[in-house]
């Protein structure tokens, strides 16, 4: 399962597993309990792939703070979402030293520890961008089936 097929709804409670489309919405099931909901036009839903967390240089995508969280707490879960102000805001603070903390609010952080903590306790641990890597090594194929020379990894210019 990848971030770009795992829903935020609102309204529901959790995260939903997007399984297939519909001519007026699509089927989603809860990680929650596992019971599937019909989505129409009318709810407001996100993709985990395409949520950004604010930083004072950048927004950073959801997928590299999980990674972050990952990194931290090898692999495991987070503190519990259910933990005080302050020690979420030092928690999530350790995590994304430079986050906006006029526009992330503690119950933005409380929601992120929670979606990490649920998509781990469903065993999805590989935050890194799986279709990036997919196509830097087809891009290197196709370079090195038209030229016949393999392409370094690293090369940010061109063979001479």
């Amino acid at each position: 399962m990848k971030l770009d097929k795992v829903l935020s709804i609102s309204g529901k409670p959790g995260l939903y597993e997007l399984k297939a489309q519909t001519r007026g919405g699509f089927v989603a099931e809860s990680m929650l309990d596992g019971k599937k909901i019909s989505v129409n036009l009318r709810h407001n839903v996100s993709l985990l792939s395409e949520i950004a967390i604010y930083t004072y240089t950048e927004e950073v995508p959801l997928r590299e703070v999980f990674q972050k969280i990952s990194e931290k707490q090898n692999g495991g879960e987070a503190i519990s979402h259910k933990e005080s102000k302050a020690k979420l805001e030092e928690y999530f603070s350790e995590i994304l030293p430079d986050y906006d903390e006029e526009r992330v609010y503690v119950s933005d952080i409380k929601k992120i520890i929670q979606w990490y903590n649920l998509l781990v306790s469903k065993g999805y641990t590989d935050f890194s961008k799986a279709e990036d890597t997919a196509a830097e090594e087809e891009s290197a194929e196709e370079e090195e089936e038209t030229t016949g020379k393999k392409q370094p990894k690293d090369s940010g210019g061109e063979e001479e």
